[in-house]
């Protein structure tokens, strides 16, 4: 073989293995996917707190866990139903230990002269209330982003609209959160169309930042995901976020590009080593039965296209079930190759909710991911 001909070949192989490595870099890594009912349990109580919805989670540092939740139920659970049940508008709890079935949990919420429950977090303004998303600990202390919420049109279950989005700040979190004092500043660019906080990711010397926006298209309203990122040390300092936007980090919110579409308003995104991407987990159009994971090199995206891989079982319970808020735990993960899903079953139907307190609460899953060599 001449040396022309060897540089053919040779150039050949190069070719088929960048094509191989490329093939291998866009492929759906493989893993699976089973529930976790121990998991379940953890939040299976009768007195108290019996049920919440959000369900978001921040590492406190150690094995410290703050779990976040929307309207929430206290009371009993007798006879399989909730009685003497309040539903208020927001509540937290804090897991010690990393696994939630061999934890201890302690559940928090405010108690009124009259005994009866509150919501733990109050708007600074007293409109409204409060529903919390994501938050995150840094080394300037615990911040949460808060939607305020006011009345709106619309059936029971979907009788509210979002006013605007706050930045909440604790700066002792390493405190009991009963004696929490947190700050609020009001999101600038935050409006009843888009809001930041969906999910929060530190990576790195970076926070990013993720949120939605409600764009126009067919006819219908189609949330698109936005992200913003800013240095660790000034999440605080509005004048230092930045917005993704067609490959450059911009100061204007109202340039931030659309990065991934179809999303819904409550989603996660983390590193999963044993993937060697970022994952995306949310409920496919928002409420659904489905459960869907995209995939990324980088955590502004591309974003891959969606992968169903659970279908929640709680929607052929009853008509009136829908599920929803689907998103990854990595401060929970046991492994490098695990992640853990939390989901929420409701029902249009308050009275359904009264009657089976297996609704409205986190169920959990765990997907697990399995490494990839080059040619698999």
């Amino acid at each position: 073989m001449g040396s022309r001909e060897k540089q053919t070949h040779m150039l050949r192989v190069l070719a088929l293995l960048l094509c191989l490595f490329c093939t291998a870099c866009q492929a759906v890594p493989r893993f699976r996917v089973e529930p976790l009912p121990l998991y379940d349990a953890a939040f299976e109580r009768t007195s108290g707190w019996t049920g919440g919805d959000g369900a978001y989670s921040a590492a406190l540092g150690g094995d410290r866990v703050l779990w976040m939740f929307g309207d929430s139920f206290v009371g009993r659970v007798e006879d399989g139903r909730r009685v003497d049940s309040r539903l208020i508008h927001n509540s937290a709890a804090v897991q010690n230990g990393r696994v939630p079935s061999q934890a201890d949990m302690a559940f928090i919420y405010r108690t009124l002269s009259d005994g009866g429950p509150a919501a733990f977090l109050q708007p600074a303004d007293g409109a409204g209330w409060l529903w919390p998303y994501h938050g995150v600990r840094t080394a300037a202390g615990l911040f949460l982003f808060l939607l305020q919420i006011e009345p709106g049109d619309g059936p029971a279950a979907f009788g509210f609209r979002l006013v605007t989005t706050w930045l909440g700040k604790v700066a002792d979190p390493d405190a009991p959160p009963e004696r929490w004092t947190l700050s609020q500043q009001k999101i600038p660019w935050g409006h009843e169309r888009r809001l930041f906080g969906s999910c929060v990711l530190l990576a790195g010397d970076y926070v990013y930042i993720y949120g939605t926006v409600d764009d126009a298209a067919g006819g219908v309203m189609v949330k698109q995901m936005i992200v913003a990122r800013v240095p660790a040390e000034k999440l605080g300092d509005f004048s230092a976020w930045r917005f993704f936007a067609g490959g450059d980090w911009v100061a204007e919110a109202d340039r931030a590009g659309r990065v991934c579409g179809n999303v819904a308003s409550e989603f996660s995104v983390s590193y999963q080593p044993a993937a060697g991407r970022y994952v995306l987990v949310y409920t496919e159009g928002g409420l659904s039965a489905n459960i869907v994971l995209r995939f990324s090199h980088r955590p502004e995206g591309p974003w891959g296209e969606p992968v169903r891989v659970y279908r929640c079982p709680e929607v052929g319970w009853a008509s009136r079930v829908f599920c929803y808020a689907a998103k990854g735990h990595p401060e929970l993960a046991a492994a490098p190759e695990e992640l853990i899903v939390t989901y929420v079953a409701n029902a249009t139907d308050f009275a359904l909710l009264e009657s089976d307190p297996r609704l409205y609460r986190p169920r959990f899953l765990r997907v697990t991911f399995f490494q990839k060599s080059l040619l698999d």
